[in-house]
């Protein structure tokens, strides 16, 4: 009975380890591949053949050119999709407070002016991996990549306009900016 009771288990053993191991993972897969192909492989975005990026997944843009999106709570490197994590440091730890000052200071050295910071622009999101800044982080930044890229104020809102989402269902969160498009879309603008 014990030798019947083992042989048993162990056949339901490789028969489930071959379903739910194999068989349901690569028919889940081709599932994607064929009616979610960009998603299933990433999200990426390609400029001239080769990939620039994932829609999903923030990137570090320092060049004062470009948009600058959320703060990246992933370390040793920022935006490191392996890493993804909030800083879980709270209002008041000191840690945080520094990591503030010191992006406004960055900010106030880029953009001097007295308008209000927006509050994506110094704090991480809760994965630390946001691609996206509110639209007022967008508008916040409009008149420095006009200056910098001699480009009018009018055009870099008509670009933020074009890569604004909206609302999930016309209701659910607030607008967003993917800044990984508007940024390749500011380097292929053409005057």
């Amino acid at each position: 009975m014990f030798k019947g009771q083992i042989k048993q288990a162990s056949l339901i053993f490789i028969v489930l380890s071959i379903v739910t191991g194999i068989i349901y993972p690569l028919f889940i897969t081709g599932i994607s591949q064929v009616f979610f192909p960009s998603q299933a492989n990433g999200s990426l975005i390609y400029r001239n053949g080769k990939p620039a990026g994932s829609i999903l997944i923030g990137q570090a843009f320092n060049d004062p050119k470009y948009f600058w999106g959320r703060i990246s709570a992933t370390s040793p490197v920022s935006f490191n999709a392996a890493a993804s994590t909030g800083s879980n440091l709270g209002p008041t730890n000191p840690a945080l407070i520094e990591a503030v000052k010191v992006r406004i200071k960055a900010l106030k050295s880029a953009d001097p002016n007295d308008k209000p910071i927006p509050v994506d622009l110094v704090t991480s999101s809760a994965s630390g991996l946001d691609p996206h800044i509110s639209l007022a982080a967008a508008y916040y930044q409009a008149p420095r990549i006009a200056r910098l890229r001699g480009l009018s104020e009018s055009t870099i809102k008509i670009l933020i306009a074009k890569y604004t989402s909206g609302r999930l269902f016309g209701i659910i969160g607030e607008p967003v900016v993917n800044v990984l498009e508007l940024n390749l879309a500011l380097d292929a603008y053409k005057k």
